[in-house]
């Protein structure tokens, strides 16, 4: 029953009636009034509660102040947040947390009773009460950081692209029932049957959502298998590609996607440094920098996919035609909350300049292994590559004689790229241009003798070139250097002394080291006799016959002068160089 002016006067009659009603005589005037209004009792409580004014209430003195210091309610916190999950479930209560950290010594949550002067333990709810004023309350810091908002400029400079599993749909043809995409049935693949879902797995249905950031426009692409680079790769190029129909076409300046290894696999990211595509990864759990493309995955799941049951497609191609033609009926006559406009309406607005045209398909799946070859700068400022000729004159810091990395040029057919590096190690491509020749074999762009005589301009090398020589002979320009230098001027003023290095270098002492006496040889027309080697016991013995005594120390002299034996002529010498060693004697430390 709705409220009239008549049962809203009724009500306040009745309000006021039982204010003044003693105790025990209310419930008979709201039954009364129940049967009067025809209504329930808790409608007549519910009408009251519209129709009458309550006092406000004083507030408490001691409304909103905590007992719980600080320091305590961070260690509660702290247990609290550990003990969850991933998923932000709290697996310990707050009761449970202060039990462990009391029984630890951690925490000292008692508070004092002013009338008594007794310490009593905090209540959970009063605990619950102080994380909260202190914004430590786990309901507090999970929830998310602040967020910012991010703009694009026009279609076209942002893309964003993101893989999702068909949760619903797989390919199968076992049977003539099986044949097509078919439903999965809820009774049969959940979580607790496994092996169900694992008989499946290489039969699900993947999509590549991609999305213009300006526009919101929306391309979709079914692949199976799983999320890789090859699929990736595949989706991207196809929605790069001028479609009928479907004025979405493209390669977008910047690409933003997730940090999955198949988007940031050298395969891709080849691509697209090859398109001049630069890649923007988000950092892993921030879903929210892709919020676009996930909105778009939710899109696609309640107005296209749910429809699929109504008309099955037979296969994987069936269904990527389907899904394009409801892109374009969605993006064509769905207006976006955003800008108020369809999707391709606003995607119309782009520039000539901000529109760059894919390559062919094919071109770009070669580009996808296409290697970076280097090339050595010819005295002319050209380049050879794939059988032509490209001038680099126009390559910033260009050197003859240095290397180039070069490589295919996908939007102009007649001209290549020099990949260069910046001071922070990112990649930028500069487009040389196709040299041609003449019938004769000549470049086009060659001097013509007797005709033109321009010199090319100086580069780098000839400018440092320049720059050095004046330096050398003291001169402020080219031709006052090359004067001094044809008069023989000598070049650093003269003040430059070669050989100072060899008067500052620090003195060294060689010492001496002892060297064998040359002995001339002898030529005789007789015939010489071999030479007897006597062994070292041998020599010993004829040595004491030559009156020498021989102490172990001189026999191991004798040992280390001829390891091999002592031939019979050397004796004589042996036995002076052993008298004067046996000679020597020890005078402070030192032999003498």
């Amino acid at each position: 029953m709705a409220l009239n002016p008549a049962t809203v006067a009724r009500l306040v009659q009745l309000a006021q009636a039982t204010a003044s009603a003693p105790r025990g005589h209310k419930q008979a005037l709201y039954v009364a009034a129940c049967a009067e209004l025809g209504v329930s009792l808790p409608t007549v409580h519910r009408y009251l509660e519209q129709v009458t004014v309550k006092p406000i209430r004083k507030q408490r003195s001691d409304a909103g102040a905590v007992e719980l210091i600080r320091d305590d309610a961070k260690a509660i916190s702290a247990l609290l947040m550990t003990s969850a999950r991933k998923t932000g479930k709290r697996l310990m209560s707050i009761g449970q947390a202060v039990d462990i950290l009391l029984a630890n010594g951690e925490i000292n949550p008692f508070a004092l009773d002013p009338a008594t002067g007794e310490l009593t333990r905090l209540s959970d709810s009063a605990i619950a009460r102080a994380l909260r004023s202190y914004g430590m309350h786990p309901d507090q810091l999970n929830r998310p950081t602040p967020a910012v908002e991010l703009r694009s400029l026009h279609p076209n400079h942002v893309w964003q692209i993101d893989a999702s599993l068909c949760v619903l749909y797989y390919l199968r043809a076992q049977s003539a029932k099986e044949t097509g995409l078919q439903v999965m049935d809820r009774t049969q693949f959940y979580k607790n049957k496994p092996a169900n879902l694992r008989a499946i797995e290489a039969d699900r249905v993947w999509s590549y959502e991609v999305t213009d950031h300006y526009s919101g426009a929306i391309f979709v692409n079914y692949v199976m298998g799983a999320e890789s680079g090859t699929n990736l790769a595949e989706s991207f190029i196809g929605a790069i590609q001028k479609r009928d129909g479907d004025p979405m076409h493209g390669v977008p300046f910047n690409l933003m996607m997730d940090m999955g290894s198949a988007n940031t696999s050298g395969l891709f990211g080849n691509l697209a440094r090859r398109l001049q595509v630069q890649l923007h990864a988000h950092s892993p759990g921030n879903a929210r920098a892709t919020g676009q493309v996930e909105k778009a995955r939710d899109l696609i799941e309640r107005s296209f996919e749910s429809s699929l049951r109504l008309q099955p497609v037979a296969d994987l191609a069936a269904l990527n035609t389907v899904a394009q033609r409801w892109a374009c009926w969605f993006n064509a006559n769905k207006l976006h909350s955003r800008h108020g406009k369809t999707r391709f309406d606003l995607w119309l607005t782009i520039a000539s300049e901000q529109l760059r045209v894919a390559p062919p398909a094919a071109l770009c799946f070669e580009l996808l292994s296409e290697k970076v070859e280097t090339r050595k700068v010819a005295d002319n400022q050209t380049v050879s590559f794939k059988g032509h000729t490209y001038c680099v004159k126009t390559v910033p810091g260009v050197m003859i004689g240095e290397k180039l990395h070069i490589t295919v040029n996908p939007y102009v057919a007649d001209a290549a790229q020099v990949l260069l590096k910046d001071a922070d190690g990112h990649e930028t491509l500069h487009s040389i241009p196709l040299l041609t020749r003449d019938e004769a074999g000549f470049l086009d762009r060659a001097n013509v003798i007797g005709e033109d005589f321009a010199r090319p301009a100086d580069t780098l090398l000839d400018t440092n070139r320049k720059e050095v020589t004046r330096f050398a002979y003291d001169a402020t320009t080219d031709d006052e250097a090359e004067a001094r230098r044809k008069a023989g001027v000598v070049p650093l003023g003269s003040r430059i002394d070669p050989y100072k290095v060899i008067e500052q270098a620090p003195k060294r002492s060689f010492m001496p080291r002892q060297g064998a006496a040359l002995v001339p040889a002898v030529t005789t027309t007789s015939t010489a006799q071999a030479m007897r080697i006597l062994t070292q016991f041998e020599a010993a013995q004829a040595l004491r016959a030559m009156g020498l005594v021989l102490t172990p120390e001189l026999v191991a002299t004798l040992k280390t002068l001829h390891p091999d034996g002592v031939p019979e002529d050397q004796l004589d010498a042996l036995k002076d160089r052993l008298t004067v060693r046996r000679g020597l004697r020890v005078v402070n430390g030192g032999s003498v």
